[in-house]
């Protein structure tokens, strides 16, 4: 299943689990409200913020290993070009000052 795929079931899921949240029935309110209001407000040990990040990491869609090994690659590659450039406009500006400035 490719990274597309993988995030459109995601978003197929959420979209299908606040669907339910806001059609809560008389049975389910009384136990989730209960969980649902600490969610919400967060505890001593675990804070609000501490359960956003964790539930934001869950969002996540993680690369595979295949995918970061290429990602590398590409990095790399890009990298050397752009030194190599630079490294060309360095010695081609030493040496115009050296011709031009410094005689």
């Amino acid at each position: 299943m490719g990274r597309a795929a993988r995030r459109a079931q995601e978003r197929a899921d959420r979209r299908q689990r606040t669907q339910q949240r806001q059609a809560p029935t008389r049975a389910s309110m009384s136990a989730p409200a209960a969980v649902e209001d600490v969610r919400q407000r967060g505890s001593f040990f675990k804070p609000r913020w501490a359960l956003d990040v964790i539930s934001e990491l869950r969002k996540v869609t993680w690369p595979s290993r295949q995918e970061v090994g290429h990602l590398t690659g590409v990095v790399i590659v890009v990298s050397v070009l752009i030194g190599a450039m630079l490294g060309v406009a360095d010695l081609g500006f030493s040496w115009f000052v050296e011709q031009t400035i410094l005689r």
